[in-house]
């Protein structure tokens, strides 16, 4: 629920709506939601979406593995920084399991019962992160359609948890079996149906740089904004500056909120016109934002909007 702290207005002077923004200002802090095709590494993919739109940096969310293809959340220029601050959202992924011999499609939804809710799983050698035991959820677990040895799946599960490895401690219970496909379908709120293949980008880029056709373009690079699926709290016009600077958000500069944030959650902070001025840390809950008349309500963490977008605050 969205609490009115304060009656305000924007100055139209400054800033803009995110959807009113240039492709030039999208290049230089732009989202794009890619549908990554097996080969490439998620590095990879990220490097070619660069190079595709001449661009100096680019960074994704989410690392999937070579050989697995779909939903990777890719952040042009400024735009790798917001998508370093979209968190660990729950993933969805369809994928394959083969077993080494014969299992009946009840043993299977059996185990796949039985490996649903808390989960202890040890990450892979390949992977980057400590060979240590630790617990993840796996949400559901379903058994899509079989045929001999292959059985389609749906999983949801909490981020950190690897697919190939619960394939692989099923498998050691019913005798042996192996992920030998897998698509991510969902990172939190960001769907396959919203992805861009790279040809897509491709042929987006070129439209717009050799016939000026923006169109295609601003449906495939999307402002930074896109990304921000959690908590925000709406600062004055007066209070954008100074957090562009890295100061806190204090109580006075508080528009509207979340009624529904928690200390020391992330927050995004945003302006009246929609736009991303900085990641930030809650210092103070929902209730105290709503009752407090001063003090620092959200620690500022990572600044998105550059110096100068909106003029300093005046002390009258």
């Amino acid at each position: 629920m969205i609490i009115e702290r304060r009656m305000e207005r924007t100055d139209p002077a400054y800033g803009c709506g995110p959807q009113e923004r240039q492709v030039e200002s999208l290049l230089e802090c732009g989202i794009i939601f890619l549908d990554k095709p097996c080969g490439p590494s998620s590095h990879e993919a990220s490097a070619f979406v660069r190079k595709i739109l001449g661009v100096q940096k680019a960074g994704h969310g989410g690392t999937l593995d070579p050989q697995v293809s779909g939903v990777l959340p890719v952040g042009v220029g400024k735009g790798a920084k917001v998508i370093g601050h979209l968190g660990r959202p729950d993933k969805e992924y369809v994928g394959i399991m083969r077993t080494e011999k014969e299992v009946p499609a009840e043993k299977i939804k059996e185990m796949f019962a039985k490996f649903t809710g808390e989960i202890i799983q040890t990450p892979p050698k390949m992977s980057a992160v400590r060979k240590v035991p630790r617990k993840r959820k796996v949400y559901y677990l379903n058994l899509a359609e079989f045929k001999g040895r292959d059985f389609l799946f749906t999983v949801g599960c909490e981020a950190g948890t690897y697919i190939r490895t619960l394939c692989t401690d099923i498998g050691n219970v019913i005798g042996g079996a192996a992920m030998i496909e897998l698509r991510r379908t969902s990172y939190g709120q960001i769907g396959e149906g919203m992805c861009w293949t790279l040809q897509e980008v491709s042929d987006a880029a070129w439209q717009y740089r050799e016939r000026g056709d923006e169109k295609k373009i601003r449906e495939v690079l999307l402002p930074p904004e896109a990304a921000v699926f959690g908590r925000k709290v709406t600062i004055t016009d007066g209070a954008v500056d100074s957090v562009c600077k890295g100061a806190p958000v204090a109580i006075p500069g508080i528009a509207s909120f979340d009624g529904e944030i928690r200390k020391d959650e992330q927050v995004a902070i945003m302006t009246l016109k929609g736009e991303l001025v900085a990641f930030g840390i809650a210092k103070m809950d929902g209730r105290q934002m709503q009752s407090e008349r001063r003090g620092v309500a959200v620690a500022t963490d990572a600044v998105i909007m550059k110096q100068g977008v909106y003029p300093p605050h005046k002390k009258v």
